[in-house]
């Protein structure tokens, strides 16, 4: 199962990279194509927001997955070892549900929904820009399940 990890991770990071990088590309063209040659892409400008919100959502999913995203636990530190791995169950399957039913379900009908609308410079169905959130609840669910066969490997091996 650390291997699935380890290639999700590899690859949803190498495409944020990527994404980046060209937004970086991109960026540097608009600007240019402003300043010096006087005329203004709108593609490219459209083209960055569009990137923007695939990289942002895809990273929180890679942030979930290496269990970085921001925590509060100053109350859970004070109970036993044994209630803080039942919250952390919990907590998994609250996520689990929420990346089933609202970034999954949700996201394919927005993604079917918005099939029809047309981005007004780029002229490509707006369904292809909201894909990324059925794509992400896709990564936090196999994230979550794996999150939960940890926990339960831990409290196997007796580290409760």
């Amino acid at each position: 199962m650390d291997k699935i990890r380890g290639y999700m991770d590899k690859v949803i990071l190498s495409l944020c990279v990527f994404l980046f990088s060209a937004m970086t590309v991109i960026g540097f063209y608009q600007i240019a194509s402003r300043y010096i040659f006087n005329s203004p892409s709108t593609k490219s400008e459209e083209l960055i927001s569009y990137m923007f919100a695939w990289m942002s959502i895809l990273a929180a999913a890679y942030i979930f997955g290496k269990k970085e995203h921001m925590k509060m636990v100053f109350f859970v530190e004070k109970l036993s070892i044994k209630t803080q791995k039942i919250l952390q169950i919990l907590c998994e399957l609250t996520i689990l549900f929420f990346a089933i039913f609202i970034l999954i379900k949700g996201g394919i009908s927005i993604t079917t929904l918005t099939m029809t609308q047309i981005t007004p410079a780029l002229k490509i169905p707006m369904g292809y820009i909201y894909c990324v959130i059925p794509v992400s609840g896709v990564i936090i669910t196999i994230y979550s399940l794996l999150n939960i066969k940890d926990i339960f490997r831990d409290i196997k091996e007796g580290k409760i």
